[in-house]
């Protein structure tokens, strides 16, 4: 299916997006194989940031150049969900999951292998591009649920996903610091050939809605842009939350280990196992996402994300309690803005929702990069200060675009 003029495209949208009163509510089982795939898949781009110190001294470079690896990791997975995820709108999206899943696998093998920076930022924009599987996996969920329910099921993918983000962050902290950044890669490519295997045997065939060429699946994109306005608003609110949590997330090892007892990639890592807390508001924000008006969910959520930066602000003069109570407010922020804009975007056409997906995710990691690009330059120029100072901005910006 082509999208159609912005005369009717919202009218068939919402056609397409009644209820069906007689559909079964897919497998508890199902709901988890995704969820979990969406979580360890979606590891791979966020397992450099506690070891960037350890991968800038086996290449001898400082803070503002080795921030370029994380960057150029989010840039690779915005260009995979431009190029990638509109496949699944044409073609079974299982499959497709599984393709890149394997595809991730054989990119986790050649990144520690990298001979220079520049090697190992083409190598990480690779990984990036080939791991898009969870942004296949939340239309997936998405499409099994018509109607009423569909916001807690892709509240419960998502988070399963961010839990993935988090823990990639204390697994890779742990076992940088007890092994090397090298293995980090190593056991998530064998984590990955596993769970194809595992995807292959349980997960159920998904047929796309039509066949349309990729040519046609590609063209359409600017199209749903213009002509859907709950896509460009909810987009835009995706990637002014997603540049806040990229900021923090991206500079935290360089805050740590400046820190007078030089907190290495452990303690990074740690306060990932920390902010799963904030990733079990998922379901109450695809509930919420249901029921109140999106301008309240999404105001409550960037509030939450504004008060951890301020609170965050303080802590270079204290414990880091404040850190931690920082973490919890903007992962719980950023989870529940995520999962507001996913829960209204997927009220449209199920035919389109990997080409709506797409269109919202480019954007998203768009912002992520440019979070993590202002991020790291913060942080050179102002240090924590500056980093706290950046997440503010973007949530006021966030704020200011909600309710003018």
């Amino acid at each position: 299916m082509d999208v159609g003029p912005a005369t009717t495209g919202s009218s068939r949208c919402n056609k397409n997006a009644q209820p069906n009163p007689k559909a079964e509510n897919p497998p508890a089982g199902l709901i988890f194989l995704l969820a979990a795939t969406a979580g360890l898949v979606v590891a791979n781009i966020y397992y450099n940031q506690p070891i960037l110190n350890a991968i800038a001294a086996t290449f001898k470079v400082g803070p503002a150049a080795i921030a370029w690896v994380a960057t150029a990791t989010q840039l690779g997975y915005a260009a995979g969900l431009l190029f990638v995820v509109p496949l699944g709108d044409g073609i079974d999206r299982k499959w497709l999951i599984i393709a890149s899943t394997l595809l991730s696998c054989a990119i986790l093998l050649l990144v520690p292998i990298s001979p220079n920076l520049p090697v190992m930022l083409g190598a990480s924009f690779a990984l990036g591009f080939a791991s898009v599987a969870p942004q296949l996996a939340v239309p997936y969920a998405a499409g099994l649920v018509p109607g009423a329910g569909r916001g807690r099921v892709i509240g419960t993918v998502m988070s399963g996903l961010l839990i993935g983000v988090l823990l990639s962050r204390t697994t890779s902290g742990l076992m940088g610091s007890k092994f090397s950044w090298q293995v980090v890669y190593w056991s998530a490519a064998a984590v990955m050939l596993i769970l194809a295997v595992v995807l292959w045997r349980a997960l159920p065939s998904q047929p796309a809605h039509a066949t349309q060429s990729y040519g046609r699946l590609l063209a359409s994109l600017p199209r749903l842009l213009r002509t859907e306005p709950i896509i460009r608003r909810h987009s835009i609110l995706g990637a002014l939350g997603f540049g806040t949590f990229s900021a923090f997330w991206t500079t935290l090892a360089f805050y740590l280990h400046s820190r007078p007892q030089h907190y290495g990639p452990d303690v990074a890592g740690m306060f990932g196992l920390l902010a799963i807390t904030g990733a079990m508001v998922g379901p109450l924000a695809g509930h919420l996402g249901e029921n109140w008006t999106p301008r309240q969910i999404n105001g409550l959520f960037f509030g939450l994300i504004m008060l951890a930066f301020i609170t965050m602000m303080f802590s270079a003069q204290n414990t880091l309690l404040l850190v931690g109570v920082g973490v919890l407010l903007l992962d719980a922020g950023a989870q529940g803005n995520q999962i507001a804009n996913q829960a209204r975007i997927y009220s449209l056409d199920p035919a389109l929702h990997s080409r709506i997906n797409s269109v919202y995710m480019v954007t998203y990691f768009l912002g992520g990069s440019i979070g993590s690009l202002i991020g790291s330059q913060a942080w050179a120029l102002a240090g924590w200060p500056g980093v706290c100072t950046t997440g503010i901005l973007f949530s006021i910006a966030a704020l200011v675009f909600l309710w003018v």
